[in-house]
């Protein structure tokens, strides 16, 4: 997944925007089945002094944090002026996000935004909307790192796992086929992509709302 990164990282400087995307879903196709690998290898038993949630942590935050807004600053999707605090914004608040004791709850639930900035980047570019309210995006969901509501584990989610996962991969498919036809995104398959982003914010919220009812 690191290699990933980095090849990611190579195809951002050099302007082939589709080919760093491509790059970042590999590294979220091997995120999503790492751990289950490591399990079913033994890694722990075989490597008791090796801290696999550690590199987790560490490789999460430069596919899923520092590429992406190197990609941002690259790609010019904020105005020129507000590009470093925007970054910066990207990165300290994920750098707080990622350090928090409840980062990952024993429940199966991130603790505030859970960084997932290479799909934000990604459906801003997408959409070519205005670099302000692109700004504006960003901005928001680097506050939202702090603010303390828990956000479903969509792999691991204890309530409605079987719909999340399904909804999720039908969505990978959707999303490697807005990849496929980058830069020419047809506008209903993008809003259609939309429909499992949703359903992830109001399972979120809700159970949230749930989980603080007296």
């Amino acid at each position: 997944m690191a290699v990933c990164g980095f090849l990611a990282l190579t195809r951002i400087f050099y302007d082939r925007y589709r080919e760093a995307f491509l790059w970042l879903a590999a590294g979220v196709i091997i995120d999503a089945t790492d751990g289950m690998l490591a399990r079913r290898a033994r890694v722990a038993a075989c490597l008791p002094s090796f801290n696999g949630a550690k590199l987790d942590d560490v490789v999460d935050y430069v596919t899923y944090v520092f590429v992406p807004a190197f990609f941002v600053w690259h790609a010019l999707l904020v105005p020129d002026r507000w590009s470093m605090v925007v970054a910066g914004a990207m990165l300290l608040s994920s750098a707080y996000g990622f350090n928090r004791d409840d980062a990952k709850t024993a429940d199966h639930f991130y603790t505030g935004f859970p960084s997932y900035w290479n799909i934000a980047a990604f459906y801003l570019y997408a959409a070519g909307w205005p670099e302000g309210v692109n700004a504006a995006v960003l901005l928001l969901l680097a506050a939202l790192v702090f603010v303390p509501i828990r956000y479903v584990y969509p792999s691991r989610t204890p309530v409605l796992g079987r719909l999340t996962v399904g909804l999720g991969a039908i969505w990978g498919i959707v999303m490697m086929l807005m990849l496929w036809r980058m830069p020419d995104i047809p506008r209903p398959l993008l809003w259609a992509s939309l429909v499992f982003p949703a359903y992830y914010a109001v399972i979120s919220l809700g159970l949230e709302l749930r989980r603080r009812r007296p």
